[in-house]
This record gives C-alpha cells, sequence and structure tokens, in this order.
C-alpha cells in the first residue's frame, strides 16, 4: 500500500525516533538520562487535579461537546489573557480551545493553504512548523535567526525574500523563542505585525513558553491593530505542566476563529467538559503558582550551566524557557556529534540543535524538565568520561 504524497518529504519526529533508540539502550542497561524533550515532569496544581476527578464523577458530563470548546473554559481564557497580557479577548468570538497548540499549527496551515503557497518559517525553529506546512501542501521558505541579531527576524531581508515571487500566506513567529530561549525586544511585536500587513502576510504567533522564567509575559495582541493580521497560540502544557491533557488555545479576529473552525470541526468532537473544567481552574491560578515553578526552574538552570560548562559551551544565562541553548566548541563540527558523543559515552542524552533547522547545527539545547539529581547524575557521568570528549 503506498502512502499519499503528501508524506513525501515528511520524515519521523526526530524525538519519536531518538525515544526508541533510547529504548533500545536502556534495554542494553544503559540507564540514558533524558535531557532532551520539554515535557514537565512536575505535576499540575492539586485543585486542577481535584476538579477534574469531581468533575469527571458527574454523569451527566461525558457527551460530545460544543466544538468551540465551554464557555466557561472560553472565560477563563479571556480573564486569563486579561490579567497576564493586558488584552482584551471576547470569549465568544475571539477564542477558541484547541486539543494542544500543536493541533492548531496544523489547523491553521490546512485553513489558509493551497498548494505552492509560502510560508515564512523560522530557522532554527519548532520543526513542526516545517511539516504542517508540508503536509497542507505549503512550501517552507527559511528565514534565518542569528545569534548576531538576537535572535529575531531581519526584516530587509524578509522584504526581499517575499519582494522575490510567489504567493506568502503566513509566517511563523514564536517568542519566548524556542530553540534559543530568546525574549521579544520592546518593539520586535511592532516591526512584525507592520510586516504582515506591509505584505497581507497572517503572523502566526506561537506563545506556549511566556510564563518560564519570564517576568514579562507578552501577547502579540498588545500591539494596536494586531489583530487584523495576527493570531496567537497559547497552551497549558507548559505554563501549568498539563502536557498530557492537550489543552491549548488559538486567539484572533472572530474571522480568523470562525474560518480556522470550518477545518478544526471537522477533526475532531470536542474536548472532554471535566478537562476544561480544570484547564479554567489552572487559568485562576495566582502568581505565587508560576513562582514556585519558575523557582524549581531556576534551581535546574544553575545545574544546566555546571553541565554545559563542563563541555565548554557558550550560552546567555538570560534566556526563557524550559531550555537552555547553548553554542558547541569549535572542537566539534556539529551539535549533533557532541550530542551522540555524550549520549554513548556517557548515557546522557541532549538535543541537537541542528534538528531545528541548519542554522541551529552549531548549538545544542538542554532541557529542563528532570529533578536536580538526574542533572547531579548527568554533571557526574559527564566528569568520569570527559578525558574522551574532545572538548579538552
Amino acid at each position: 500500500m503506498q502512502t499519499s504524497k503528501r508524506l513525501e518529504g515528511i520524515g519521523e519526529y526526530y524525538f519519536s525516533q531518538k525515544l526508541r533508540e533510547i529504548d533500545e539502550l536502556n534495554k542494553q542497561g544503559k540507564n540514558v538520562i533524558n535531557l532532551g524533550i520539554g515535557s514537565p515532569d512536575l505535576p499540575p496544581h492539586a485543585d486542577v487535579v481535584k476538579t477534574l476527578q469531581e468533575e469527571s464523577a458527574k454523569p451527566n458530563v461525558h457527551a460530545y461537546q460544543n466544538y468551540k470548546g465551554s464557555p466557561v473554559l472560553r472565560k477563563a481564557i479571556s480573564e486569563w489573557y486579561k490579567t497576564w497580557y493586558n488584552v482584551e479577548l471576547n470569549a465568544d468570538t475571539e477564542i477558541m480551545p484547541l486539543l494542544g497548540s500543536k493541533e492548531g499549527i496544523m489547523h491553521i496551515c490546512m485553513t489558509y493553504l493551497n498548494a505552492g503557497d509560502k510560508v515564512l518559517v523560522p530557522n532554527p525553529g519548532y520543526p513542526t512548523y516545517r511539516s504542517a506546512v508540508k503536509l497542507a501542501g505549503g512550501e517552507c521558505v527559511d528565514y534565518d535567526l542569528t545569534e548576531e541579531n538576537n535572535w529575531e527576524p531581519d526584516f530587509d531581508a524578509l522584504d526581499k525574500l517575499v519582494a522575490a515571487g510567489g504567493t506568502y500566506k503566513l509566517m511563523w513567529i514564536n517568542y519566548p523563542q524556542m530553540p534559543t530561549g530568546q525574549l521579544p525586544s520592546a518593539t520586535l511585536f511592532e516591526k512584525i505585525v507592520a510586516f504582515g500587513k506591509k505584505h497581507n502576510i497572517l503572523i502566526c504567533h506561537d506563545n506556549p513558553y511566556s510564563f518560564i522564567l519570564n517576568d514579562t509575559p507578552v501577547s502579540i495582541f498588545k500591539v494596536p491593530g494586531a489583530k487584523e493580521v495576527a493570531i496567537e497560540l497559547n497552551s497549558l502544557s507548559k505554563s501549568h505542566n498539563m502536557a498530557g491533557w492537550r489543552v491549548g488555545v488559538m486567539s484572533g479576529a472572530k474571522e480568523r476563529i470562525d474560518e480556522v473552525l470550518r477545518f478544526k470541526s471537522n477533526m475532531d468532537s470536542g474536548m472532554f467538559l471535566p478537562a476544561q473544567l480544570a484547564a479554567a481552574k489552572a487559568l485562576q491560578l495566582p502568581k505565587s503558582w508560576y513562582d514556585e515553578v519558575n523557582a524549581i526552574y531556576r534551581k535546574r538552570r544553575e545545574k544546566v550551566f555546571e553541565l554545559l560548562d563542563l563541555l565548554q559551551c557558550v550560552y546567555d544565562k538570560k534566556q526563557a524557557g524550559m531550555f537552555v541553548w547553548a553554542k558547541i566548541p569549535a572542537s566539534y563540527n556539529t551539535g549533533y556529534e557532541l550530542s551522540d558523543e555524550v549520549l554513548y559515552g556517557t548515557g546522557v542524552f541532549i538535543t541537537p540543535g541542528g534538528i531545528f533547522g541548519k542554522a541551529g547545527d552549531g548549538y545544542i539545547r538542554v532541557s529542563l524538565c528532570s529533578p536536580e539529581e538526574k542533572f547531579a547524575e548527568s554533571i557526574k557521568r559527564i566528569k568520569e568520561f570527559k578525558p574522551a570528549l574532545k572538548v579538552n
């Protein structure tokens, strides 16, 4: 049986492959410490779990749900945006809950792209942008982000790309940026909104990391007129330790919500109501919740800095998000080479930056989603193995 042409050039997700390899190493007794994937190991708040338990025990909550999500959840999202981003969103018309924001990436691409339409994709950037564009029949056009430019777009270069021809429909952006951890400068979103209006390109801002090691969460909708040209994805996966719950949100102008709903409503039949009500509870948590989570991540990040110093990597201590992005030493050709040497030599897995695009080849990324003792053990192993590393 032949697969469809739309799968040509779409490989299995890197982490899916690597996790199988790690499983095999573990079967051989390697006991691999995985410092690669950003899946929060901490639990949601106890009140969130309690809400799920109580609501799911009720007899009348197990039916199909509203395709646009529960009004309770939409109202909670609206209030959350107002509290933390100082952004007004109409709960009835400008918010659509998702089964995780990754789902939204695909829905947006399928809603707006025709065969051959071009999409601006960050390099380095989240690999799912690229695969979703290709699956929808679009063409990815990379825009390079560089350390010298603080991992922000070069708008002169973008203007030239668009002027060179083709139908550009979308631009994917992501700040705090993943994988680099770069926070947006004060004027970045203004420049991006202006660029979108200038070229009639829909700006798609993926915003799941704004509460992790960041005291000033920002939404693109703080820019006046942004709803005319932008949509935003958000998620409870990282900010509320609910990755497996699959709760996200798309927000934007009513027209954009209605357009994407035309596709989404043909792909699923709504989200389990108790999960939505528990998510609404999570969005009402006080500042102390975020402070407690970030205090843990800060301690872990210090351990990661220690690990990276052993590997003679260079990094910015002001990064946000649940990863640390670091430049590899000159003795290695790529992050893949360093990652594999550490994995096979010490049983510690760190992510090669090249999986996020060619611009990431000279970097690695370390996740903060492991307890401190795992980092301590990783440091111990690397110290013992260091004489065999090229960093010496």
